[in-house]
């Protein structure tokens, strides 16, 4: 029986000739995450038990992004407390204010992950690393802390899902309309503890940016992790950059998927999640001109705070100033990226519109800081989630969507196609 992507690279990690779904393994890991909200829970576990040593301190990275620059005294302490350990053990991928960046984005970027690497994080987005053909996937922190003492984790071999992609993407389509496309055909369960296996002729119209976000938003669909495979595009990126050796995996032809779904990329349609869960999907056209008023956009996080996201977004906010009443900010995802956007010009852009830039951060995506919403405020968000009381208040909504429609509902107050524009 033939084995898919995600069942070889496990397979290849603990060091076994063959893998079945529902297996339990133990394998070898290439990089052990976390940041300044789970690592300290880490540290602790660490401490209970008496380890005094790491299994390696090039393979372990604590980016501190999720309420940085430090909010208030506890983040301050818990950064702290990250800090001090990283210094005790040397290691070396430790990333704070001035060099760090949203973890999902600067990782990629720093050469730390890539094509048939094994990655486990203590934050449910790490599942982005697939986008590069990489195995990567949530934990806890308790895994995280037996990750970063032995170099090892137990894993339950998951079943797949694969989604064979055609077609290729028109107009403002992107990975965001994608991903909100198969979530809200699926379901926020519809992959549950699954590898969603990206693969077909429509794969190479997707850039790497479009493929991490993709990869992203995998958990939002219960997943296990999320991979696309290997190719020139994927080769590219990874040239000169991955710090690693890569090797590339393929599913067998005689792979077995539980299900199997095509996906014409060329009819997919600008689409919006909206409250409360990222299922509940319309597509622009769906949407009433004056359905949704909002109060606030944010473009940025680890979805979509990548280069060609805040491209798209200052496509459309260009000569245009933001609705009366309208806040809009914008995160870049790694130092990076945000000197990149300022040398383009885009800053011009979206401060001309009305808008503000922030340092890399997390912060509003999960209600941290940096644009927490008030009750009954409603916000169009590139972010992954737009739970109950996700961004702020319990009684404020959060609409997911891609920059270009952010971009478009910043400047006329309510969820906007942009073609419209």
């Amino acid at each position: 029986m033939g084995m898919t992507m995600s069942q070889k690279i496990l397979a290849a990690h603990a060091g076994l000739p063959e893998v079945k779904a529902g297996q339990l393994i133990e394998a070898k890991l290439d990089l052990v995450l976390g940041n300044d909200v789970t690592t300290p829970v880490a540290i602790n576990v660490f401490e209970e038990n008496g380890a005094t040593s790491v299994f390696d301190n090039t393979k372990i990275a604590m980016i501190m992004d999720h309420f940085t620059p430090n909010k208030d005294i506890k983040a301050a302490t818990q950064v702290k407390q990250s800090r001090d350990f990283a210094e005790k053990y040397n290691i070396t991928n430790y990333r704070d204010v001035g060099e760090m960046g949203i973890e999902h984005a600067l990782l990629p970027e720093m050469g730390l992950v890539g094509p048939g690497c094994l990655c486990i994080g203590a934050d449910s987005h790490t599942c982005t690393y697939g986008a590069l053909g990489a195995f990567s996937t949530g934990v806890g922190s308790t895994d995280m802390c037996a990750g970063m003492i032995s170099g090892k984790a137990w894993f339950k071999v998951p079943a797949a899902i694969k989604f064979n992609l055609t077609g290729k993407p028109q107009g403002y389509v992107s990975g965001k309309d994608v991903i909100l496309h198969i979530i809200g055909k699926i379901g926020v369960d519809g992959a549950l503890y699954k590898s969603m296996e990206f693969t077909g002729e429509g794969v190479k119209y997707l850039n790497i940016d479009d493929r991490l976000c993709i990869a992203n938003m995998a958990i939002e669909a219960g997943a296990k992790n999320g991979i696309f495979p290997v190719d020139d595009i994927t080769r590219e990126y990874c040239k000169n950059r991955y710090q690693g050796t890569p090797i590339e995996f393929e599913a067998d032809a005689d792979a077995v998927y539980d299900e199997e779904y095509t996906i014409d990329l060329s009819e997919i349609r600008p689409t919006v999640a909206f409250p409360h869960l990222p299922e509940n999907t319309k597509t622009v056209d769906e949407i009433g001109d004056t359905e949704v008023k909002i109060d606030q956009v944010v473009i940025g996080s680890c979805t979509n705070g990548r280069i060609s996201d805040l491209r798209a977004a200052a496509d459309v906010l260009k000569g245009r100033k933001l609705a009366k009443g309208v806040r809009c900010i914008v995160i870049p995802g790694t130092q990076k990226i945000w000197r990149q956007a300022m040398h383009e010009g885009l800053f011009d852009i979206f401060v001309d519109a009305g808008a503000v830039v922030s340092t890399p951060t997390c912060g509003p995506c999960l209600g941290g800081h940096m644009g927490i919403l008030a009750a009954g405020e409603k916000a169009v968000s590139t972010t992954n989630r737009n739970f109950v009381g996700r961004m702020g208040h319990v009684d404020s909504e959060v609409y997911l969507a891609s920059p270009a429609v952010a971009a478009a509902s910043a400047v006329t107050g309510y969820i906007t196609n942009p073609e419209k524009l």
